[in-house]
């Protein structure tokens, strides 16, 4: 048996290594939002996680399993959070509302978040591994959920999942990207530009959803429309 002087030392250990690797990421995340992958430096992530650069590479194999540790965290923190919303016993349009909050939350406890993203759009998503990506997939997939109970339920009209998870992900990580572009707006003549709360985006978010839901896209012109999505057409 060890004694209980040697398994004393070990957890000491374990938890310092596991605080190194924590600034590590912290430190890695702020880096490539501010730079993207390929401007990351790993020397500069060492010295703000105060820690050497072999600490780094003890932890993670490469600059690249650091970066897609970071992705698969922030997706699958989303995913885990909306499948909760996809579970709650409520109505569907309390549903679409707890999805968008979801979302909302998620960007705002990772600041990182909301560039990376934008920086992985722009790339076409060249650092998603399967991992991450099945996190992604969950997350349409609870939205779908919700999409079916409310067109099962007549609440909502058939649309596309994809569509309307733009209409969520795409103003919220624009708001919590934007804060400082939005202070230099106001310095600039805009009024309120930086004051904008967090709650009011949200809601209006939301409202938006639900409004984009409870169109009929069923009225419009064929050539308006445009192809059937996962959601479209006769219920199954």
């Amino acid at each position: 048996m060890h004694s209980p002087r040697r398994q004393s030392g070990r957890r000491r250990q374990e938890e310092r290594s596991a605080a190194s690797r924590r600034r590590v990421v912290r430190a890695a995340a702020a880096e490539f939002a501010a730079r993207g992958f390929a401007g990351a430096n790993v020397d500069r992530i060492a010295r703000a996680a105060r820690v050497n650069k072999a600490m780094i590479y003890y932890h993670f194999t490469s600059k690249a399993a650091l970066y897609r540790e970071i992705l698969r965290d922030m997706f699958e923190a989303v995913a885990v959070r909306v499948d909760q919303a996809s579970q709650m016993d409520s109505s569907p349009d309390d549903k679409v509302r707890a999805f968008v909050e979801a979302i909302a939350i998620e960007a705002e406890a990772r600041p990182h978040f909301p560039p990376i993203w934008f920086r992985e759009i722009a790339e076409n998503g060249t650092h998603l591994d399967p991992p991450t990506m099945l996190h992604m997939r969950r997350v349409v997939t609870a939205l779908g959920r919700i999409l079916r109970e409310g067109i099962d339920a007549g609440r909502f009209c058939p649309i596309n999942p994809l569509l309307v998870h733009a209409g969520v992900v795409g103003p919220l990580l624009l708001y919590f990207a934007s804060a400082q572009l939005r202070r230099r707006l106001e310095n600039a003549g805009v009024p309120g530009a930086a004051m904008v709360p967090r709650d009011q985006v949200v809601a209006h978010v939301q409202r938006l959803a639900l409004i984009a839901l409870r169109t009929s896209a069923a009225s419009e012109p064929p050539e308006r429309s445009g192809a059937k999505g996962p959601l479209e057409g006769k219920n199954t």
